[in-house]
């Protein structure tokens, strides 16, 4: 009891901080030009200042339980890549039309779904599947299906501020091509962006299958490391530097559009705090579970509180809430649901069974029986 009391704080944390990432994420969107490179980036610079220079820090200076070894640095790097590609996914479905409100519980519901495959995979517990673990894929799958199918039509649309919103040639930039090859554009009227359902699906696909493998990767390489918090959370951060600070300079700075050519501080700031929140929520799993908590009540809470947090603030930026479809929460609740039944009836590896121990004078009575 004290250990669930002690790691519910923590796991809370996590519930909060990955609740508001989509939203967060969604307000950045347009003052980064709408350029989702621009936006990994600063989600990438978050990371690299939390999870590399803070914990480079930490061990130079107090030192921690745990050791470096080949194994743990590879799992952890790993780890990274899967988290960095998936803020790329979440990037991805939102800058091409998607919405917090319903990108952010699809995910929630179907990533721990993909982590018990991988989780069954890596502890080959195949065999070990119940009828509750099925019955909770088809409730997130069905939940999934009718969040998508339901989703809310209007977009979030908190009034814009001159700071927050990306000047109008920008915008335009963005939402129109140059048809006549001059390098002018045609109209100065701001737009909304086209949604594309492909790449929207293909976003929130990718980021599904990297955000569960995430976290078995994560405490494979911390079981390597015997139990170390903050070497695994820096390979992350070294991992997350190379794909979301590197290959995003290295795409813009290549390409004809390059850098957007105007951003604001509102941005950049809410882009960098969509990364704090990630990077936070996942070092608050990781002392959930150092301080007594375990993955069969933290990480149903997690999945099942945050795409709550993340609905509670995209209804109250929507301009109308009274059009969404009662089928929508229904299918979201159902999501909610599949995901906590999915995770507590998980297969779990059974006690290995205890050594048959021989007799203490064994050997000394077949050296007897010997010599007789």
């Amino acid at each position: 009891m004290r250990g669930i009391l002690t790691a519910i704080p923590f796991a809370l944390i996590t519930v909060i901080c990955w609740g508001s990432y989509g939203p967060v994420l969604h307000h950045g969107k347009a003052g980064m030009g709408g350029n989702a490179w621009a936006q990994l980036l600063c989600v990438g610079l978050s990371y690299f200042i939390i999870t590399v220079i803070v914990p480079v820090y930490i061990l130079k200076t107090k030192g921690e339980q745990g050791e470096w070894n080949t194994g743990g640095v590879k799992w952890g790097i790993g780890a990274g890549c899967c988290g960095a590609l998936g803020a790329l996914g979440i990037i991805t479905a939102l800058t091409n039309g998607g919405s917090p409100v319903y990108v952010m519980p699809i995910v929630f519901g179907c990533a721990p779904v993909v982590n018990t495959f991988v989780s069954i995979w890596m502890g080959k517990l195949f065999d070990k599947m119940t009828p509750g673990f099925y019955l909770g894929i088809i409730l997130v799958a069905l939940g999934a299906a009718g969040v998508f199918a339901f989703k809310p039509k209007a977009d979030l649309a908190p009034a814009p501020s001159a700071d927050m919103v990306a000047p109008q040639n920008i915008i335009t930039q963005v939402s129109f091509s140059d048809a006549d090859g001059d390098g002018s554009n045609t109209t100065q009227t701001p737009t909304k962006a086209p949604t594309n359902i492909f790449f929207i699906v293909g976003g929130i696909c990718l980021t599904v299958l990297c955000w569960g493998a995430y976290g078995s990767l994560l405490h494979k390489s911390q079981h390597h490391m015997n139990g170390s918090r903050l070497r695994p959370l820096l390979c992350v951060g070294i991992a997350y530097f190379a794909i979301a600070v590197m290959i995003p300079i290295l795409v813009m700075s290549g390409s004809e559009q390059g850098f957007p050519e105007a951003t604001t501080f509102g941005g950049w700031s809410f882009s960098m705090l969509a990364g704090v929140f990630g990077a936070v929520g996942a070092f608050g799993i990781i002392l959930s579970f150092t301080y007594g908590g375990k993955p069969v009540f933290v990480m149903p809470l997690v999945f099942g509180g945050a795409p709550i947090v993340n609905t509670i603030i995209s209804m109250m930026e929507m301009d109308a809430v009274g059009t969404v479809d009662p089928i929508f929460y229904g299918s979201l609740t159902t999501v909610i649901i599949g995901a906590i039944v999915t995770l507590v009836n998980a297969p779990k590896p059974g006690k290995p069974a205890a050594p048959v121990d021989e007799p203490e004078d064994s050997n000394d009575l077949e050296q007897v029986e010997a010599i007789e």
